[in-house]
This record gives structure tokens, C-alpha cells and sequence, in this order.
């Protein structure tokens, strides 16, 4: 089940977060992996539009936009491979259309998810805060 969120869910995606960013960003500093979790729930989750993935009456993932982008696509680790971020994504395109996205260059959790998905480079930048190479990415609805 895919539903909004709801101020009760923040802990646990923190947590989904901060496990799957385990996996997918290893190459980020301790520093910046703390500011992000003490900004997600007083910054993010309060000024994007989540979604969450419940399994088992359990929040297990998570898709935040700001319009149509996504800010965030985490899930807990246990839960990749089965379809749950197909289905996450699935449902904004639902209700945006068309989509953009940046992921690290490193991420290649991220970058296989998207590919696979039908996401195009558009363009590269240097992510400031950790001097990481991050890819501009996008999909077109049909």
C-alpha cells in the first residue's frame, strides 16, 4: 500500500534512509550523512510531497518530490529487488507525468534503478557539499 505521509512516519524513514543510504552512499562523509538526517525531519520531509511504501503495516520505503522532481527514493535495503521502488515510482508518474531526478555518479544502486527504469542523463554537475559528481536524469511519459 502507497500512502501520504504522515508526521507519525518520520522516524521510521529516517531509518529507511539512513540504512539504505549505507548501500548506496558509502563515499559520503559522516558529516554531511548527519546534517541530512538532522535536515530531513525540519527542512525535507516538511516541504516535499512523500509517499509511502507500508508492508506489513510498516513503512518500508519512501518517494519525496517538489513538483516533479524526486528528492528522494529510499527503501529499506531488505526490501530491493522486489519491485517496491517500481512501484513507488510508478505511482508519481501516475500523478506528475513526466519526472527528473539527480543521483550520484558513485550510486550505483541508484543509477542501475533509474536506468532500468527508462531515466536519461541530461546533464552533470558538481555537487557542492560533498564534491560529488551527481547526474541530472529524467523520464519522459509517454
Amino acid at each position: 500500500m502507497i500512502r501520504k505521509y504522515e508526521i507519525a512516519d518520520t522516524a521510521a524513514l529516517i531509518k529507511i534512509w539512513f540504512e539504505a543510504n549505507k548501500v548506496g552512499h558509502p563515499f559520503l562523509s559522516d558529516e554531511f550523512v548527519a546534517q541530512v538526517a538532522n535536515d530531513m525531519p525540519n527542512i525535507y520531509l516538511p516541504n516535499a510531497e512523500t509517499w509511502v511504501l507500508v508492508f506489513d503495516q510498516n513503512p518500508v520505503g519512501f518517494i519525496s518530490l517538489i513538483n516533479d522532481k524526486i528528492g528522494a527514493l529510499f527503501l529499506d535495503p531488505v526490501f530491493h529487488g522486489k519491485g517496491f521502488g517500481r512501484a513507488l515510482v510508478d505511482h508519481v508518474v501516475n500523478l506528475k507525468g513526466s519526472l527528473s531526478v539527480e543521483v550520484f555518479e558513485k550510486n550505483k544502486v541508484g543509477r542501475r534503478f533509474y536506468d532500468l527504469y527508462g531515466f536519461v542523463e541530461v546533464g552533470r554537475y558538481c555537487h557542492e557539499p560533498t564534491n560529488e559528481i551527481s547526474l541530472k536524469l529524467t523520464l519522459a511519459k509517454d
